[in-house]
């Protein structure tokens, strides 16, 4: 199901499956990509209990074994909703006999949906109900609508960060990094940047983030206290993914022990963890 709430500058639609962002419209114009197989099927999916991908899909929990899919699970399910005023609804997902069986806990998950002005605020919210601690990430992964060629945009970061990238391989870090030209915190963007994967930077001071087009800015993605922003786009792609993440992929040397995972947040018994992304429309 499609739940829209709006102002009167924006709209926004979201499906009940994953509680997932499909449009972000302003003046009837769409700033979320609209979906083609070809390329991609999602187009802003919740990563949850994971992000990126596991070590040959698996974890370890107190000497036993578990498997998760890249990005998790929270994106392929239903969510219950509550729409709080027509600029608002919270989606609420609870762990199940499903979940629990790859992954043992007892959580409620809230993804709360809100406008106010030119922005679209997500917060996410965990709440921890077993009685041991609760090690999980979370990340956004919005896909915004690209016009023509990349390389007409370009990223421009609030700080004037060295942009370190951390290189994957089969999904998995590998403890290569490289720098990521860049000028006065300007990322000039193109599709080769992205032809062995995304680019994962784990140290920015930049917590603010405009995509430009043709140097006119057209949005504004905020992502405070996410310690990691990952950057994906597919070849030939109409579409750049601006990811705060919580939470990592797994290295290529890990154990398995998720309590000890890189980026892992670990939440005590019956206590709640909350993070907001904006974003925030400029044309």
């Amino acid at each position: 199901m499609l739940i829209t709430i709006t102002n009167k500058i924006l709209t926004a639609t979201i499906n009940t499956v994953g509680a997932e962002l499909v449009k972000l419209e302003k003046n009837h114009i769409n700033y979320i990509w609209e979906v083609d197989e070809n390329y991609w099927n999602k187009t802003s999916p919740i990563l949850f209990p994971i992000v990126g991908r596991l070590k040959e899909d698996s974890y370890t929990l107190n000497g036993k074994a578990y498997t998760l899919p890249r990005h998790g699970f929270a994106r392929n399910y239903e969510f219950k909703y509550d729409v709080k005023a027509e600029h608002q609804v919270i989606f609420e997902l609870e762990s199940n006999a499903e979940t629990k069986y790859n992954f043992p806990f007892d959580f409620k998950l809230f993804l709360a949906y809100t406008l106010i002005d030119s922005e679209l605020i997500i917060e996410y919210f965990v709440r921890n109900l077993s009685e041991e601690t609760l090690p999980f990430s979370i990340g956004a992964h919005p896909a915004f609508a690209i016009e023509g060629d990349l390389s007409d945009y370009s990223l421009q970061f609030n700080k004037p960060d060295v942009l370190i990238t951390h290189h994957l391989e089969n999904e998995n870090f590998n403890f290569e990094t490289s720098v990521v030209e860049s000028h006065s915190g300007k990322l000039d963007l193109k599709y080769d940047l992205f032809k062995s994967d995304a680019l994962v930077f784990k140290s920015l001071e930049s917590d603010e983030v405009i995509l430009q087009h043709l140097d006119v800015p057209v949005l504004k993605v905020i992502y405070e206290y996410f310690p990691y922003l990952g950057i994906w786009t597919k070849p030939n792609a109409p579409f750049l993914c601006i990811e705060p993440w919580c939470g990592v992929a797994d290295n290529t040397i890990h154990d398995g022990n998720i309590l000890e995972k890189e980026g892992i947040n670990l939440l005590p018994p019956n206590e709640d963890f909350l993070r907001a992304i904006r974003i925030e429309i400029l044309k």
